[in-house]
């Protein structure tokens, strides 16, 4: 039996925690997991996905504000004396002495193809910047940001209407199968981590709202992209008459449409065609401030008439 404590905190880290649950090969002893924060209108205390899980299941929590500052939540990890920390989106920085306490090693599982996208947003930058691939991989956790050697990898494809919660999905579903071959060839010393390759290395900032803006003068490709990339988290937008609309979903199309960028060329059944620095976009669904998700022609029937 391999023991582990797990970290981590949204719904992206909870197949994997219901897998080594699950599993006769690993006994997880505890989760990590942030303190419960405000949500909803009366913005109540809500516990994260990875604590509601343990909860149900009997797993003792840790729930430490700051993990590096509370030495009695670091004596008690020490007392388990776990074979393995796994990681994934815990949100926290952990001390070396804490990366000290497993007997093997600390796992993460981090969701892009290292050393490409270290940080905090990398499913979403890969899809904002167009890329056709990313990826999981594990790596050992050192003090530096996602710069620990490399254990395993495993390429998805971003196919060009992905968006991020799909790709979030496929990252998670992957997950449990890459984590549990990694802690075992560890463990009975058949895989050997790899350093990391200097070349290639490029940062995932965390998004910005200002980011989130629809620019127009962008090519229709872009801000398609964008679209993608920030569908839902927290969602691409621009604004008509004082109202934030956001954007859900869209198509770059064929068009030879005249206009100025951010014009509204053209309503149809299809959509709305928005040109752009370069090309025409289509908006297919949109979300107006202080409404439900709908089709934009739904919206335009409503505001473009009046």
């Amino acid at each position: 039996m391999i023991n582990i404590v797990f970290f981590g905190t949204p719904d992206i880290g909870l197949k994997s925690l219901q897998h080594f649950h699950s599993s006769d090969i690993f006994n997880v002893q505890a989760v990590v997991t942030q303190p419960d924060k405000p949500s909803g209108r009366g913005h109540k205390l809500t516990p994260s996905p990875i604590k509601q899980f343990a909860l149900e299941h009997n797993i003792k929590v840790f729930q430490p504000k700051s993990i590096r500052k509370e030495p009695e939540i670091i004596e008690a990890l020490k007392v388990l004396q776990p074979d393995f920390f796994v990681t994934f989106a815990f949100g926290q920085i952990l001390s070396q002495e804490v990366l000290d306490i497993p007997k093997y090693e600390t796992i993460n599982l981090h969701v892009s193809l290292l050393p490409k996208y270290r940080g905090a947003n990398p499913i979403q930058r890969a899809i904002i910047n167009g890329d056709t691939e990313t990826g999981i991989c594990t790596m050992i956790t050192e003090l530096g940001l996602d710069c620990g050697d490399i254990c395993m990898k495993y390429p998805i494809e971003i196919t060009k209407n992905m968006n991020c919660v799909e790709l979030f999905e496929l990252c998670a579903s992957n997950s449990p199968e890459l984590l549990e071959k990694t802690l075992i060839g560890i463990k009975e010393g058949t895989l050997k981590p790899i350093p990391q390759c200097e070349d290639g290395v490029c940062f995932a900032d965390k998004l910005k709202k200002e980011e989130c803006k629809i620019d127009w003068n962008k090519s229709a490709e872009e801000i398609h992209n964008l679209v993608r990339g920030v569908y839902k988290c927290p969602g691409a937008f621009f604004e008509f008459k004082g109202k934030i609309i956001k954007v859900m979903e869209t198509e770059p199309i064929e068009s030879n449409a005249n206009g100025a960028a951010g014009d509204f060329v053209n309503v149809s059944k299809s959509g709305i065609d928005v040109k752009t620095g370069n090309g025409i976009l289509r908006l297919i669904k949109v979300k107006p401030e202080g409404k439900g998700e709908m089709f934009a022609l739904d919206w335009a029937n409503g505001v473009l008439q009046k």
